[in-house]
């Protein structure tokens, strides 16, 4: 067991499982990952409930395998582990909360895509999906970076310790998809909540996420890195990567930055720096704003593996262009939008729009879009959509200033 250092405030450990490894090897792995991250035990001993996000969800017939392990999702054996842990060294009420994509926009039966669910029964576990049911509003510490509040389960916002448990693996668009960006997967959708696409939009998505990390601040974060997958998050199951590692730390940015370093990734690096492509490297984002450290110097951090433990890389969907085009007229019409946010209200009070070139595209009440955007841009594919709820009293609280920053940013750079 390591020492921790004490003149740092966060604390991350890696060491070797092999994705062969045993149930029971995987759980011993995972306790020797976690056993020194006292910080982290202090709160979840202290917890009367645990609320947990394991990156799980996928529909049945869909789930990619490497030799019978999940390749995009944390395996069996390390929610075994973790949950075994927990139940050994806590005495909390634990509790597994999701959103499904696929129930949502796919219309797969409730529980159908919950891939864990054999374990959660093995285990006592209730699974509680974050779109239905107590669903409510809460505000961003410190007043938010892309918005001042957001819709959240109570299950999970409410909880006295939340646990990010994710797999290590590559994301097309983010550039890496860890414990952070694992808790995207958490946001309710219409009506409870807003469209997964109105987050997942350039600009925006950098700088909710960090938000969405200071809310729920999870006490543990543990990295699935046995089996991986580089290029992209889902896809066919291309990429497969062996990465024969665990890590856990007890601050989510902090241990997605040694994940990022492991993937062979600058934690420290930003947009239109491999493997951050399409957008800003939100981990920075988060560090920058006081939560959380991207810079291995400023983080207790002992691995028994050295990096890179695999190849890893970002899919390149669109030219460096395309990409810089569509941050730019993004940020534009954000700001066009709170310029023409008087006329918009008398217009399209209480339904979501789609802005571009100053013009409204496409309106609905539902958000629901049934088409791409990139279809939905028509005949200037080059322009960006701007997505927004037109709402008379701006309850969400989003921060327009980001736009200007970014405009900014982007002259800076190109």
């Amino acid at each position: 067991m390591s020492v921790l250092d004490r003149t740092r405030n966060f604390h991350v450990r890696a060491v070797h499982c092999d994705y062969r490894a045993t149930d029971e090897e995987v759980y011993a792995a995972l306790k020797r990952a976690t056993d020194p991250l006292q910080h982290a035990w202090d709160k979840l001993r202290h917890a009367r409930r645990i609320a947990i996000k394991f990156n799980q969800d996928k529909m049945n017939g869909a789930v990619v395998l490497y030799e019978g392990q999940r390749q995009q999702l944390v395996t069996d054996k390390v929610v075994r582990a973790t949950l075994r842990l927990l139940r050994e060294r806590t005495s909390a009420e634990i509790v597994v909360v999701d959103v499904s994509f696929y129930q949502v926009y796919s219309g797969a039966a409730p529980n159908s895509t919950t891939q864990i669910k054999h374990i959660l029964n093995e285990f006592g576990v209730e699974y509680v999906n974050g779109n239905v049911g107590a669903v409510r509003w809460y505000d961003t510490p410190g007043g938010g970076l892309m918005f001042r509040r957001y819709p959240l389960h109570a299950a999970i916002a409410e909880a006295d310790a939340v646990v990010s448990v994710q797999k290590l693996k590559s994301h097309a668009f983010m550039g890496v998809t860890l414990c952070l960006k694992n808790l995207f997967g958490l946001m309710p959708t219409q009506p409870l909540g807003r469209p997964r696409f109105y987050y997942h939009h350039l600009v925006r998505m950098p700088y909710m996420l960090a938000d969405i990390g200071r809310i729920l601040n999870p006490a543990l974060n543990i990295l699935d890195g046995t089996v991986c997958q580089a290029g992209e998050e889902w896809g066919p199951g291309d990429h497969p990567r062996i990465g024969n590692v665990l890590i856990a730390g007890d601050h989510v940015i902090a241990t997605d930055a040694c994940g990022a370093h492991l993937m062979g990734h600058d934690p420290q690096a930003d947009w239109l720096t491999p493997p951050f492509h399409r957008d800003r490297n939100a981990l920075k984002v988060a560090a920058e704003s006081g939560f959380g450290a991207v810079n291995l110097q400023e983080i207790d951090f002992v691995s028994e593996v050295q990096a890179p433990v695999a190849e890893f890389h970002a899919k390149i969907t669109d030219s460096r262009e395309t990409v810089i085009s569509w941050r730019r007229t993004t940020a534009e019409q954000g700001l066009r939008y709170a310029e023409m946010r008087h006329e918009l209200e008398r217009r399209y009070a209480g339904q979501y729009v789609l802005l571009q070139m100053g013009e409204v595209k496409w309106h609905d009440p539902s958000g629901v879009l049934t088409r791409s955007r990139r279809i939905l841009a028509g005949d200037h594919p080059e322009q960006a959509m701007f997505f927004k709820y037109v709402d008379p009293t701006e309850a969400e609280g989003e921060h327009f200033e980001v736009y200007e920053r970014t405009l900014k940013e982007i002259q800076a750079v190109v």
